[in-house]
């Protein structure tokens, strides 16, 4: 399936990334933790884990209910995707990152469900074929979880490798969204 390609949305200033609203989403996976600012979801964590200290940052109360609207948002397209009737993400993310790092975490976005890929075919998409340690580092650091699909990257011997919430939930991930399709290794 191929589809419109999905943007990061860049908020105006550094300031504005940072997320003011938080709620939590319970999944299969976990507890999800779910930041947003008035320009989309900045962050989707596992609670319990050493990502979820977000600072949030004082707001109008206007980019407040924005951002409060963006996590209603990814609740529901969360809802779906775990009930597996969602393939897609249809929503504004807004984290915050190097412009090489929103290089890396752009390609994730064009990932479709049910593939993967490794890290260096992501350097090779960005047009950056030496940065595969760099590639898996932005990777590391991908803030949203999930949607931003950092599960989808396996060792190019096709084997599972890190991630930030462990082996066994990318496994959980990659096997829900294996479940309907084909993985495209």
């Amino acid at each position: 399936m191929k589809h419109a390609i999905r943007q990061l949305s860049q908020a105006p200033s550094i300031a504005e990334y940072q997320p003011c609203a938080v709620d939590t989403f319970i999944s299969p996976a976990g507890i999800l933790q779910l930041n947003a600012n008035a320009y989309g979801l900045s962050h989707l964590t596992v609670v319990g884990s050493d990502r979820t200290e977000v600072v949030l940052a004082k707001a109008s109360e206007d980019a407040l209910n924005q951002a409060k609207a963006h996590i209603r948002e990814t609740q529901a397209q969360l809802a779906d995707y775990f009930a597996g009737e969602r393939v897609e993400f249809d929503l504004k993310l807004a984290p915050k990152g190097t412009e090489f790092q929103r290089d890396v975490w752009q390609a994730l976005l064009n990932l479709d469900y049910g593939q993967s890929c490794s890290y260096g075919q992501i350097a090779e998409q960005i047009g950056r074929p030496k940065a595969v340690r760099a590639v898996g580092a932005a990777n590391g650091a991908n803030p949203i979880a999930i949607i931003v699909p950092c599960h989808r990257v396996i060792g190019k011997n096709g084997k599972l490798t890190g991630y930030a919430y462990g082996l066994a939930m990318k496994q959980q991930l990659l096997t829900l969204e294996t479940d309907k399709h084909c993985l495209d290794i």
